[in-house]
């Protein structure tokens, strides 16, 4: 039987203008469906696992919609809670080149940021599950929610389910501190914690030394002394940290690096060139979940989830539409994009 993956969290209509058409040039915008959580339930279904994907949505046709387009990809959404006036809305516009790209959220007061704690049966919707997976954007969204996130890590602690984390700070939701204190209480929970420098350094102010972001230059020291002190303050069998440098918005080298509370592996570095980046840390966490699920080795792992994030920036929108064996093929070395026959 198919390992059970549980994922909570927001999803959203995204909406972006044709191509790499800025938004005051859009006289029409292309709607798909997606948000962090819901992005790492389709790469864990295209991996052939049970993926399920736990929201509240507005009992309307937008709401419904959003349910299709997961259902499409096998995501069980069997414990969706309806109610609520309204589902988020994102919109995207595509950078290229020196442009960098641009987010704007629609969000506030979506079903979801409005849900109480009595909407979900953590003791029913956990039954079975393997693994638990919600990112910082969870609890950001105010309200209940890291009420609701902590009912749920608790239960996952009772019932030996393994728990990951995209620390995945957003300052358009919240502040520093209100993420720092929120995030330090749900982090106890967590067995595998997901980062970037940018993460630890916001929510934890856990710096990376030798690492200039913006210039792209990467101290893979510095990086390990992060996941050492994620790993020292809360005690997570594993930490991961991508580590993208950004050339441009259009061309990023893009490697990873896990650390398993003694020794840090680090994958090959690829240079991307990059169709659509939106759910790119997503696909990097899906691709992490399922090797470690799976047994990879620890070296094994991180090449997988890095590979697998490689290849959703070739994909627009935010799912990742890759198999295992496409991933797989570009982690051995495969990385020539020849035509297959």
């Amino acid at each position: 039987m198919a390992k059970r993956v549980v994922c909570f969290g927001e999803i959203m209509m995204r909406l972006n203008p044709e191509g790499y058409l800025r938004f005051v040039q859009a006289g029409k915008f292309e709607a798909s469906y997606a948000g962090g959580e819901a992005n790492v339930s389709v790469s864990l279904c295209n991996y052939g696992l049970d993926g399920a994907f736990v929201t509240k949505l507005p009992k309307n046709d937008l709401g419904q919609s959003a349910v299709n387009e997961l259902r499409r990809f096998g995501v069980d959404c069997s414990d969706v809670v309806w109610g609520g006036p309204r589902l988020g809305i994102y919109f995207v516009e595509k950078g290229a080149s020196q442009r960098a790209s641009k987010v704007i959220y629609d969000r506030a007061g979506s079903s979801i940021a409005l849900a109480k704690r009595e909407d979900f049966d953590w003791e029913k919707i956990l039954e079975g599950a393997d693994w638990f997976h919600f990112t910082g954007i969870t609890p950001a969204l105010g309200g209940e929610n890291p009420e609701i996130c902590l009912d749920a890590l608790k239960v996952c602690k009772e019932k030996g389910i393994k728990v990951s984390c995209d620390l995945n700070y957003r300052k358009k939701l919240w502040t520093r501190e209100q993420a720092g204190e929120t995030m330090g209480k749900l982090m106890p929970y967590v067995d595998v914690c997901i980062a970037n420098e940018e993460d630890a350094a916001d929510v934890f102010g856990i710096h990376a030394e030798g690492t200039d972001i913006e210039s792209g230059k990467i101290s893979k020291e510095g990086y390990v002394s992060v996941a050492k002190q994620l790993k020292e303050r809360f005690g997570c069998s594993y930490v991961a940290i991508t580590l993208r440098g950004s050339i441009s918005a259009t061309d990023n080298k893009w490697a990873g690096m896990l650390f398993d509370g003694e020794e840090a592996y680090f994958s090959p570095e690829y240079l991307v060139h990059i169709v659509d980046r939106v759910g790119g840390g997503d696909s990097f966490g899906g691709g992490l979940i399922y090797s470690l699920i799976s047994g990879y080795s620890t070296q094994d792992a991180i090449n997988y989830a890095v590979a697998a994030s490689c290849l959703k920036h070739t994909i627009e929108h935010d799912f990742n539409l890759m198999s295992v064996d496409e991933v797989k093929a570009l982690a051995a070395g495969n990385a020539s994009g020849r035509v297959q026959r």
